[in-house]
């Protein structure tokens, strides 16, 4: 697959030349796997974090089908849907669409809410082949009779995980409902909460399941270190933590919304200038926090996992973990924030006695044992326990390594294709 280029995938011409434009040749592990998959028409399940190229994934081989149709768009009638959990990603998987195809004579629409719908229903009515919408708008404009989605053969979930975060699922399943059941359908997630697995299983037929494994060498740059301690004393640690001035710019993972908005308040009260994202925030305070954090004026973030996966801040310096993640693979997510472009970087994480099993699922993920803090005080049982030998609430819990057809809700037979031969 290393030697593999986009002119061995298959891609349209004027896809092609729009890929040279941008220098783009080679295809990343994702794009290798599921390009030449997804022309054959099949059901995806891809396990991908931002940043390993899964928007050119799905969008090239959709915008190479479409290219083989009439392209002209009908009013109301898109034929490709991508539903995303947050403007910005929106925004950005609309922008990836039209660099792509800006050699093809198709059309596309960005459907987002905070903004008048009036620019958005224009576009609509004029025809368009592509929707990439928030589904909260989405909806909206469905009901008042805008948006008509039977003629639908694409449909991509993106971040899924985020979604369910941000409470969205419920919409999700709503305009899935308004969808024909002839059509190709993919997820990605970066992980797979039960919730998702559910999803995957309701929207997907016999999928291929393609799994992008977080970067794992970035790790051994990092200094790693955890503290055994009582979940009551978290606060206090965190705290006496802060009052090293070499953590100027520090990232602090919760598992919930609500303890992310605890812990930043109490450090606000103890004179930490911090903030709190998570999907609960609207935009405009989202993007506030994430301001104040890039120019010095916030020194602590404290974030959930999924609404820190779109934070790009440079010279993070700490990562801490509050609580660790249910999800060894969050772990890694979350440490590589810091040590970027060859910097240093220092991931220092809380162990209640509740949590050794998850911190023996990181050490086996990682392939070795995270240091134990210098000086850690032997206070509680924490200290004396074997290193996971409680196993923690989601233990051999690995979302989505269930049988790939086992509980799916099944169409009447393989839905048929819609290429010609």
């Amino acid at each position: 697959m290393n030697d593999i280029s986009f002119t061995d995938l298959g891609l349209a011409d004027p896809i092609l030349r729009a890929l040279s434009d941008r220098n783009h040749d080679t295809p990343t592990p994702i794009q290798a796997q599921a390009i030449p998959r997804l022309l054959e028409d099949v059901d995806l399940l891809g396990v991908a974090q931002t940043g390993t190229g899964k928007t050119g994934a799905f969008a090239l081989p959709i915008l190479h089908v479409l290219s083989r149709g009439h392209g002209d768009g009908k009013r109301n009638h898109p034929r490709a849907l991508v539903l995303a959990p947050t403007r910005e990603l929106a925004i950005q998987i609309g922008d990836e669409f039209h660099a792509y195809g800006k050699y093809l004579h198709l059309r596309h629409v960005v459907i987002f809410g905070g903004v008048s719908q009036h620019a958005q229903v224009t576009k609509l009515r004029r025809g368009v082949d592509v929707i990439v919408a928030t589904p909260g708008r989405l909806l909206d404009l469905m009901e008042q009779g805008h948006v008509n989605l039977k003629h639908v053969e694409h449909l991509v979930l993106d971040e899924a995980d985020r979604m369910l975060d941000m409470g969205f699922i419920r919409d999700v399943r709503k305009i899935l409902a308004k969808l024909p059941e002839d059509r190709q359908s993919l997820l990605f997630s970066a992980t797979m909460p039960a919730e998702v697995v559910k999803l995957s299983h309701d929207m997907l037929y016999e999928p291929e399941r393609i799994d992008i494994a977080p970067k794992t060498i970035a790790v051994e740059a990092i200094r790693q270190a955890v503290h055994f301690v009582n979940a009551k004393e978290k606060q206090s640690l965190l705290r006496e933590l802060l009052g090293d001035k070499d953590m100027k710019r520090v990232i602090v993972f919760t598992r919930t919304k609500h303890r992310a908005n605890r812990v930043a308040d109490n450090l606000v009260k103890a004179g930490v200038e911090a903030a709190a994202i998570h999907g609960n925030k609207s935009q405009a305070a989202r993007q506030k926090a994430l301001d104040a954090f890039r120019n010095g004026r916030v020194r602590v973030l404290v974030a959930t996992d999924i609404a820190a996966r779109g934070i790009d801040v440079k010279d993070i310096t700490h990562v801490i973990n509050f609580e660790l993640p249910n999800e060894a693979e969050s772990y890694v997510h979350r440490i590589g924030r810091t040590a970027r472009a060859g910097s240093e970087g220092v991931a220092l994480s809380f162990c209640d006695d509740t949590e050794y099993g998850e911190l023996k699922d990181i050490e086996k993920l990682i392939g070795r044992p995270v240091d134990t803090a210098s000086g850690e005080r032997p206070l509680h049982a924490a200290a004396k326990a074997p290193r996971g030998g409680r196993q923690g609430k989601w233990a051999g819990n690995k979302g989505g390594q269930q049988g790939r057809s086992g509980g799916q809700k099944r169409r009447s037979g393989r839905r048929p294709s819609r290429r010609a031969a």
